[in-house]
């Protein structure tokens, strides 16, 4: 077996995931894939919130502007961070002048 880990999440982390799907509208594919989590277990997570109740919404309250200025933020933030990492993974080639000034 390759050691496969299983992550847990915390109720609110499932909530504001579950928020951003029933409560913005937004595609659970889309949101899924912007948290890094797998688009099934998202589909279970709104499933599970629908039954219980949430199907107008989250069953929170509404974010906020400043919350919604905030995730608008963070989503930037998160493009910018993982453009760095594949710009990271495809390698810098080295010259033999950056080799020789280690």
């Amino acid at each position: 077996m390759l050691g496969s880990t299983r992550r847990n999440f915390t109720e609110e982390y499932k909530a504001q995931a579950v928020a951003f799907v029933l409560g913005e509208g937004r595609p659970v594919a889309e949101v899924a894939r912007n948290i890094g989590v797998h688009e099934m277990t998202l589909r279970k997570w709104v499933k599970k919130a629908k039954e219980s109740g949430a199907s107008g919404g989250s069953g929170d309250k509404p974010i906020s502007d400043s919350e919604r200025a905030e995730l608008e933020r963070l989503r930037a933030e998160n493009a910018e961070l993982k453009m760095q990492v594949a710009f990271a993974k495809k390698g810098v080639p080295r010259t033999r002048e950056a080799e020789r000034g280690r």
